[in-house]
Formats: structure tokens, sequence, C-alpha cells
């Protein structure tokens, strides 16, 4: 089923003073130069799907700069009916999300209503970056359909800390008693088994589905490969906790079990991160990224509305007219594309039968307030 954003508005939001957008329900490009706030307003939208910023993860710096508070709104057209989505947060006071006038109690209870996939030049971090990056990603992802599993990594991760404090002050004693971390060994067990049996089972969804991309992408002789690699496939997380035991109070802090878990990427068999171009990465981010919407489509029966940041640079044109075609067909529901070159966007778009509505971001001299134009493809 898809969904589609109808108008979106922004207040104080970033670089934003004020900005409103009508949107089509298929493709969406917002054009500019550098420095007008394209990718801002992609954020806005992100924050109305997740409750959250993909950029910056403390929202008081997410308000224009001298304001006191920022505002998103957006009007969002699902099966039954219009919603009216707000997000707002001022300095001090704890962020407010409302759909049609009624605040959550729980942001979570939001997620998973308005599914968003955003694909962004700061992909390449998970690549670049180390496990915890990767493990983060993954985590989202699951999070945003499965409770049980959000549910499950809070439990772990909030008994993973009480067991480190444990390990750190017998590392300070010089001092340990195993019998201590009994029972947060326990609950790291039975949710962290949980954590793991539910990464499993996503990836193995989640695999034949980046390969697939790529090759749409790419129409190459390219093969990709994505692998989870995780302790508990070799040993049962109770062995894991017993066998570490003595480098744990060592270390003062626990050395083995999901936190430790970990995506290899690879292109032809190698490591992705040494062997692959720029453009390489870039295409199997952008493909990772597209198998992450087809999973969220059919784990929620809802089309995420599809946001595409920049994501043309530093890939040769074939590999950008393949990826919009893709768009064609109804694969897609909803999708937001930013470019500094409307016209190289125009001319790649040229010929598919897609509603496409451009709008220019421009500089407005030295003021901070933005101009929004919309046109016609």
């Amino acid at each position: 089923m898809n969904i589609h954003l109808r108008r979106l508005s922004v207040l104080n939001f970033r670089n934003h003073r004020e900005a409103a957008l009508d949107l089509g329900p298929q493709v969406n490009c917002i054009t500019g130069p550098n420095g007008t706030g394209k990718t801002n307003l992609l954020d806005a939208v992100h924050y109305l799907g997740l409750c959250k910023s993909c950029f910056e993860p403390q929202d008081g710096l997410n308000i224009l700069h001298g304001e006191e508070h920022f505002m998103v709104k957006g009007e969002l057209a699902a099966a039954d009916g219009t919603d009216t989505l707000v997000c707002s947060v001022r300095k001090g006071v704890r962020k407010v999300f409302a759909r049609n006038r009624k605040e959550y109690e729980r942001l979570a209870d939001h997620v998973g209503r308005m599914p968003v996939v955003i694909i962004t030049p700061y992909d390449g971090h998970l690549v670049l970056d180390g496990s915890e990056a990767r493990r983060r990603f993954l985590d989202g992802l699951i999070a945003q359909f499965d409770r049980a599993y959000l549910e499950s990594l809070v439990r772990y991760n909030r008994a993973l800390a009480q067991r480190n404090t444990l390990l750190k002050r017998m590392a300070l004693d010089g001092r340990g008693d195993r019998e201590a971390t009994r029972p947060w060994d326990e609950q790291i067990i039975i949710h962290g088994e949980a954590v793991h049996a539910a990464r499993r089972a996503f990836m193995d969804e989640l695999v034949p589905l980046l390969a697939d991309h790529y090759a749409g992408i790419t129409s190459g002789p390219e093969t990709v490969e994505l692998a989870y690699r995780s302790e508990l496939d070799e040993l049962p997380l109770r062995a894991i906790l017993d066998d570490r035991w003595p480098r744990d109070q060592e270390a003062g802090h626990t050395t083995g079990g999901v936190h430790k878990d970990d995506l290899l990427f690879t292109i032809g068999g190698r490591p992705l991160k040494r062997y692959g171009s720029q453009g390489q990465q870039k295409t199997y981010l952008i493909a990772l990224k597209l198998a992450q919407f087809d999973l969220t489509a059919r784990r929620s029966g809802l089309r995420p509305i599809l946001l595409l940041d920049d994501i043309f640079d530093k890939i040769d044109p074939q590999r950008m007219r393949h990826l919009l075609k893709l768009l064609r067909g109804g694969r897609f529901g909803q999708t937001i594309i930013t470019d500094t070159d409307a016209g190289r966007l125009r001319a790649a778009l040229e010929g598919l039968p897609l509603d496409t509505r451009f709008f220019e971001l421009a500089h407005a001299g030295q003021e901070e307030q933005r101009t929004v134009a919309e046109g016609g493809a």
C-alpha cells in the first residue's frame, strides 16, 4: 500500500526559518546550490517518519540559530484518511510528537506508521567506520517493525551496562566474584539470544535483495555479498560468557556477546572498504538501502517514502539512469530527490512515465529565509 506526504512545512528548522512544499505522490525533486537546505528538508521528512533526525541526534541542535524552538509538520495521505503529523522541539523541554492533535505518550508507537528510507552521502560511514555503526544501522532497520526485538535489545543493553559496572569495580578492587554477575548474565543470555535470532532471520531476507538491486543498478559482472558475523553462530551465549570470564575481569567490561556483532561488506569476494572504488562503494550502499526499502515494505505492508540525497555524485550516468528506471512501474511509492544540478536531473528523468515535480531552493541574499519555487517536469 502506498502512503505519501501531501504537504511538508517547517519552522525554525536547521537553516530554514520557514518553508513549505506541496508534494506529489510520485517523484519530487528539490534542487539548488549547496547550503540552501535541500538535505534539511529531507531530514524534516525523516523526523515525521522516525521521530528523530537522520544526521543530528541532539534535537536542540536542529533549532535555527537564535531561536528557541522548531516545528516540522506534514499532511500524510494514508489508507484510512489524512494524518496531520507535528513534531516540535523547544530548548530545555522534551520533544513533542502528535498525530491529529493527539500527543504520543511513547514515540515508538508512531514508528512504522510512516516508514522512511533515506539514502545519503553520509551512508559511507557504514563502510568506513567501525562495527558499532553497522550494528546501529541493523538495529534501526529491525526495530522499525519488530517491537519485541526493540524490547530485547533495550533489556540486553541495560543488563550489559549493569554487568560492566560490576566488572569495572572488580578490576579497580583487584578481586572479583563470579557469582555477583550471574543475575545479569541470565538477562544477557535471554535477551542476547533473542537479538541474535532476529538479526539472523532478518539478514537471511536482506542479502538476496541487496544482490538483486546491485545487479539492477550496474547491469555488469560485479558480485556483492553481505555477511552477518556473530560469536553466537559458533557458541551459545552462556558458553561465551563463561569462557571470557578471566578476560572480562582483566578488561573491566564484557568482551563477548551480540554487542560485538558485525556486518561484512564484500565485492568480488574481497572487502569493499579496501578494494571497492568510490563509485562501487556508493552503488553498494544504494543497493543496501533499496533492499531495506523492499524488506520494510514486505514486513510493514506500506511502501516507505524514499529519500535520495545527492546520490548521483560519484556514480556514472549509466548507473544513475538504471537507478532512476527502478522508480517506474510502481515498485517504489513517493520519492524525494535532492541534487545541485536541476538540468542533470531533468535529463535523467526525461521519458520516464512518472508524475514529477521540481522545487528550487535559492539563497535569499544574506537573510536566513529560503525561497521555494515549484516547477513542472
